[in-house]
């Protein structure tokens, strides 16, 4: 009986596999975006440091 119901039910349809390894692309395509952007993101922020250090170094005179 559970042979014919295993049977019955099959398993996944050539349709959903498909989506699934769509869906999996995607997944990873969106992975490496995201890692993209946090590099990025760092440099901006490293570069934004850099600028008000010299922004910083700039004004100290004026404070004295």
């Amino acid at each position: 009986m559970a042979k014919a119901l295993i049977g019955y039910v099959g398993g996944p349809t050539s349709d959903q596999l498909r989506e699934s390894a769509r869906l999996r692309r995607r997944v990873a395509d969106l992975e490496t975006e995201v890692l993209r952007l946090k590099i990025e993101n760092e440099g901006l922020l490293r570069t934004l440091a850099q600028r008000v250090d010299e922004v910083d170094e700039l004004l100290e005179p004026v404070a004295h």
